[in-house]
């Protein structure tokens, strides 16, 4: 096949560009400093929820988790009616305006309203996972297979630009809200959860016009639509029985992910509550990372054209490895080994993401039903997600609210994932030895 026309990959990076604001503003940098003033009172750091004593940082990874998990529940359903109703579109449509609205509604946490703050948080995680789903099925749609690294980067791209101009408009809210009429910072940071889910709503619409219509499956589901989609992985997972490249590589992204997204949700809590960096280092750090992800993600896909997608990301992996352990021995208010800490995992945030995207969709055989097979990706990861999220808060709870163990336990996770790859590697060279025979 070949990429789409330029309006086509324009519109579908678009919508990178429209929702990574969920990613930064909501999920990385302001409500995160936000949240853990909010939930705590003089240093005592407990959360009085549903009957139950919480530390608040493990309330917030547990939310998580039990977002995560929803949303891998509910995308094989829905990636099967997908599928069948080609209506995949109308879902992507579905999700980021609830995720959207969920970032808007975020203006009336306080914390006098904690629990409706846990909802609205699990409503916006929702929101913006599930969209994934369909956004990403749409990849191998638009893009042949020698474009995709470079496709998927140019959406990564886009997203670190956009939301660092929201990030700018939002820090401008922070450290000038008198010139807005403002007289507390609390007031601004409510403000930008606000104008998250307006930009989000608003741009996503300019990539929904530009992407292509989805074409309903000839054939009726087998089975109801509640259990199809169900079926459907079960298929992928017979398919993956016979390509051990496909299954090794995703056994390694189950571990490596894990750890990667464990990472990036909880690292603004870590700064913040366990490295006691002030809230404007710990926004500009953030800040940092997205900057310097743009030309990661730049490097690493032209790194992966020179050496192989799967050994760009041993290389990558490696990286993570040493960076946990440096978060580890960080020490307490050190703000400059902080902003070196984030500026290297900055670089490799965006490249891993890109690069374990478009490896995928290179490895997955010739399909129509590509929503199933990014379904199957998908629960891949957010089971990852689940695993590692609940795992992290459990360690940090088991530690009186420390979360270095916490950190240095996910290295276990990347060394899983990285002798994964390599078996991976070992996979495919036997495989194309074959194919040479």
């Amino acid at each position: 096949m070949q990429t789409a026309d330029k309006k086509v990959v324009r519109g579908w990076a678009m919508y990178d560009w429209a929702n990574s604001v969920y990613n930064l503003v909501i999920t990385s940098t302001m409500f995160p400093a936000y949240y853990e003033a909010v939930t705590s009172n003089n240093g005592d750091n407990n959360v009085q929820l549903f009957g139950r004593t919480f530390v608040n940082i493990s309330l917030y990874n547990y939310a998580l988790g039990i977002a995560f998990l929803i949303v891998a529940i509910m995308s094989p359903i829905l990636s099967s009616i997908a599928d069948y109703k080609g209506n995949k579109k109308a879902f992507l449509r579905f999700f980021y305006t609830v995720g959207s609205i969920a970032c808007s509604g975020l203006y009336f946490f306080d914390s006098t309203h904690v629990g409706l703050g846990i909802f609205l948080v699990i409503l916006a995680c929702i929101g913006y996972w599930s969209s994934l789903v369909f956004y990403n099925s749409y990849l191998p749609e638009i893009a042949s297979v020698e474009d995709r690294d470079k496709v998927s980067a140019k959406g990564f791209t886009m997203g670190y630009i956009g939301s660092v101009i929201l990030q700018i408009i939002c820090f401008v809210l922070l450290f000038k809200k008198e010139w807005f009429g403002l007289s507390k910072e609390s007031q601004s940071l409510q403000i930008s959860f606000l104008l998250v889910g307006i930009w989000w709503f608003s741009f996503a619409q300019y990539a929904l016009k530009a992407l292509p219509t989805g074409i309903a499956s000839a054939n009726r589901p087998q089975y109801g639509v509640l259990t199809n989609g169900f079926i459907e992985l079960k298929k992928v997972w017979q398919q993956l029985s016979t390509m051990q490249v496909l299954k090794r590589y995703l056994i390694a992204f189950f571990f490596y992910n894990m750890g990667v997204q464990t990472v990036m949700l909880a690292a603004t809590l870590y700064g913040k509550s366990e490295l006691a960096i002030p809230t404007t280092n710990l926004i500009i750090s953030i800040l940092l990372i997205q900057l310097v992800a743009i030309p990661g993600a730049t490097l690493i896909s032209k790194l992966s054209s020179k050496i192989g997608n799967l050994q760009a990301l041993v290389v990558v992996i490696f990286i993570w490895i040493a960076l946990c352990v440096a978060g580890y021995l960080l020490p307490k208010g050190g703000i400059n080994a902080f902003y070196c800490l984030a500026a290297c995992v900055g670089f490799v945030m965006g490249g891993v993401q890109s690069l374990s995207r478009s490896t995928y969709a290179k490895l997955m055989p010739e399909t129509k039903d590509t929503t199933s097979f990014f379904s199957f990706f998908d629960v891949t990861e957010k089971i990852a997600i689940v695993i590692g999220m609940f795992g992290y808060g459990f360690i940090t709870e088991l530690a009186g609210g420390s979360q270095r163990n916490s950190v240095l336990s996910l290295t276990v996770l990347f060394i899983i994932g990285l002798l994964a790859l390599l078996f991976t590697i070992q996979a495919q060279k036997k495989q194309l030895k074959h194919a040479t025979i």
